[in-house]
């Protein structure tokens, strides 16, 4: 589990622009006419047209893609009653969730009112602006008011996530568990330890799924909520029983099916879990400590069913899954309210989800292979990219066919792509490649053990659990430079291959390295003085298996380091080259470029190579290349020069590959400009198609492509260069790596030794 401490949190809302979120323009207003249009005297067109249909709103502004997350501060996470103001980074955490998986605008609003009938008076004169409200941080009893009031009084969709989002997913992975456990909904004895407003929601959905009130139990701070309990509320009234043998959880919970924990930490025991029935359901929801730990839960039987709210166990009840997706179908049909068959549309759609095949994206992400429904999978995980489809598609079709749409889609297809397309990439690329590479993580040799940017980033990797780093450099020195930036070295390994302790290992890189390249005229008194290089040692711990992966690059110079890789590692054998290659992840979305480092002047063959590899990379992205090789001129327009050179490379790919989708030579523009392209040029095998894979003529070109896009787009996310080509999982950085960029390239390192791993014991 990454460890958060104040420090980094403080840094990360303090960094660069302070906060999480922004307000950017969608229209152009870089001339006098677009500023015309987008105020004075323009403006005034849509103000008359709305006023006559005001569902026009909808046509001409972001109303139908913005969201309010209101809160008064009152129940901030488990900080309780702070005040509207301390809970703003919630919500503009909130909004951002919205964004990266829903596509959603948000204005966060901190409401500095208490009193229920103020609240909602403030929230009805501000919900013109918007297409939803996501009430959030209101303490109960007060949210259940404020919610019901406010979906009376208003025309757009409301929800308190607090409630509704954690009972909609919990409600999706108890209808799955249940199926795994063998039991039928309508029988089965459920307890609720906790009575707040998300206990009294998720219990609320339980039963419109079918569960019965008799057979639910529900304690709060005081123990189980009885009937004959005085100035009870009407939500406890609701789920309070008439049995007078129950007082405790150990009472209530013997006997028990399902137990849905939304309280706090460690209040449940392994002996309480064993007196359960069989097959129990345990919804161990407090955050971020369970009422009881999946360790102790798996210990204290066998047939344990296991739900966290934690991202590190099978099963977690992710609110994330849920929220943006709903809000998304909603605000799609301009619906005016959220209501009971939307939510129970979501949660139907959530758990048929868990019951398809998992997408590889998904294995990856959690270093699985066989992903599959069953006790360990019962709950889509966050990552997976179908939820916005699933599920906003199912809201959208509840709200439609409920009556509450104010728009109908009839192309559901058209619909689901327009999602996927509007969604992008986004920082979702990063995060993808940092969970695969949790799932196995791999030992990872950093060669500039000791230059800061080096040093955090396998720090951070550490944290993060993205490898097992090991540095090279002398131990001391190491521990110097770490004190010097407060960083914990504990658990990363500390090599000085230099030490007179390491002569045995240098010894036997040496033989391992004169032996492999006797017919290049090595002799081991050479191989053992290279031994001493950081390069070479380093690459031969990953050429002998002692380490997984190597990375370098901050120090060393590229000539060098290219050199020291094709002695050491090797180039594959179905190949005469090795490459790399850049990712950049833009707002018009991600590009794959290459060669950007290896490669100064390819000749036909080479650009051949530098093609095959490519495509495959980018496959092992699970992308299918689109490919453009770039030129300056258009498909023979140039007859002599890197123009030549390109054309014949891409005639031999297509006669070779007649599957490959890749054309050329063609310049950027016409690369990137379907249109522009498919009228010019409509023979190409690229028509129809948005290039997302540029193979440049050299690396002179390459380089200076994604450097000028890197600066003259400070958004746009870079990943490289990954390596492509080599026997074993080298990679390079550049000398201006940031600590993100080489976190990024550990990612890809670890993947790609994993993968490397599979492959190799595929062929034994």
């Amino acid at each position: 589990m990454v460890k958060i401490t104040k420090e980094s949190a403080l840094h990360y809302h303090q960094s660069g622009r302070p906060g999480k979120i922004e307000v950017k323009p969608t229209k152009p207003y870089q001339t006098q006419t677009d500023l015309s249009l987008a105020y004075s005297p323009g403006v005034a067109f849509p103000c008359l047209e709305i006023q006559q249909n005001a569902d026009d709103v909808y046509k001409y502004t972001d109303k139908g893609n913005l969201v309010a997350v209101i809160s008064n501060g009152t129940a901030v996470l488990g900080l309780g009653d702070i005040g509207a103001m301390s809970g703003k980074p919630v919500m503009e955490g909130k909004g951002l969730l919205f964004k990266i998986y829903g596509g959603i605008d948000v204005f966060d609003i901190e409401v500095a009112e208490k009193d229920p009938e103020k609240f909602c008076e403030t929230v009805e004169k501000i919900a013109p602006t918007f297409g939803g409200i996501n009430l959030e941080d209101i303490k109960a009893p007060e949210c259940f008011y404020i919610e019901e009031r406010l979906k009376r009084t208003l025309d757009i969709p409301v929800m308190h996530d607090d409630q509704h989002g954690t009972a909609i997913i919990s409600a999706a992975g108890l209808k799955n568990a249940l199926e795994v456990a063998g039991k039928d909904i309508d029988k089965v004895k459920i307890v609720v330890n906790g009575a707040g407003a998300a206990a009294i929601s998720c219990t609320k959905l339980y039963v419109a799924l079918g569960a019965k009130v008799e057979n639910i139990i529900m304690l709060d701070s005081k123990g189980v909520i009885t009937a004959d309990r005085p100035n009870l509320t009407e939500q406890k009234k609701m789920f309070a029983t008439t049995r007078t043998d129950v007082h405790t959880l150990e009472e209530a919970i013997n006997g028990a099916d399902v137990f849905v924990g939304l309280s706090k930490g460690n209040v449940l025991s392994q002996a309480m879990i064993r007196s359960m029935a069989e097959n129990p359901i345990v919804f161990a929801l407090a955050n971020p400590v369970p009422e009881i730990s999946y360790e102790d839960a798996m210990a204290s039987r066998p047939d344990v069913l296991m739900s966290t709210g934690r991202s590190d166990y099978p099963n977690q009840i992710n609110n994330v899954i849920g929220f943006p997706y709903i809000f998304r179908g909603a605000l799609d049909v301009h619906a005016k309210a959220i209501n009971e068959e939307m939510k129970m549309a979501a949660v139907h759609a959530i758990a048929d989800l868990a019951k398809q095949p998992v997408p590889d994206i998904v294995n990856e992400v959690y270093h699985v292979n066989d992903l599959a429904f069953g006790p360990k999978y019962f709950i889509p995980k966050p990552v997976d990219p179908r939820l916005i489809t699933e599920v906003s598609a199912a809201v959208a079709k509840a709200a439609i066919e409920s009556g509450v749409a104010r728009k109908t889609i009839t192309d559901w297809d058209a619909y689901k792509k327009n999602l996927m397309v509007l969604l992008g990439q986004e920082t979702k690329l990063t995060r993808n490649l940092h969970n695969t590479a949790r799932m196995h993580p791999q030992r990872i040799v950093f060669a500039e053990g000791a230059h800061p940017s080096m040093m955090k980033a396998a720090v951070q990797a550490k944290t993060e659990g993205i490898c097992f780093p090991i540095l090279l450099g002398n131990p001391d020195r190491l521990r110097r430079v770490a004190e010097r930036l407060k960083l914990n070295l504990d658990g990363i390994e500390l090599i000085d291959m230099r030490a007179d302790q390491e002569q045995g290992r240098r010894a036997t890189y040496a033989k391992h390295l004169a032996k492999k390249r006797a017919r290049q005229g090595y002799t081991f008194e050479e191989a053992y003085d290279k031994m001493y290089e950081r390069n070479y040692f380093g690459m031969m711990m990953v050429e002998t298996g002692d380490a997984d992966a190597f990375i370098t690059g901050l120090y060393t110079k590229y000539s060098n380091t290219i050199k020291v890789a094709k002695e050491v590692i090797g180039i594959r054998k179905e190949y005469n080259t090795f490459a790399t290659m850049h990712i950049l992840n833009t707002s018009k979305g991600v590009f794959y470029l290459a060669d950007t480092l290896i490669n100064r002047h390819p000749d036909k063959s080479v650009l051949v190579d530098i093609a095959k590899l490519t495509a495959h990379t980018v496959k092992f992205f699970n992308e299918e290349p689109r490919m453009a090789m770039i030129s300056y001129s258009n498909f023979g327009t140039d007859e002599v020069g890197s123009p030549v050179c390109v054309h014949e490379a891409v005639e031999q790919l297509q006669n070779q590959y007649p599957d490959l989708i890749i054309d050329g030579e063609m310049q950027v523009n016409f690369a990137l400009n379907k249109e522009l392209r498919d009228d010019k040029y409509p023979f190409t095998r690229l028509k129809g198609k948005d290039v997302n894979t540029l193979v440049f003529p050299n690396m002179s070109s390459a380089q200076a492509s994604y450097k000028l896009l890197q600066a003259i787009d400070p958004d746009a996310e870079i990943i490289g260069p990954i390596q492509m080509g080599l026997n074993k999982p080298i990679h390079f950085t550049d000398f201006e790596s940031s600590v993100r960029d080489i976190v990024n390239i550990t990612a890809v390192a670890a993947i790609d030794a994993y993968v490397d791993k599979i492959k190799k014991q595929d062929t034994i």
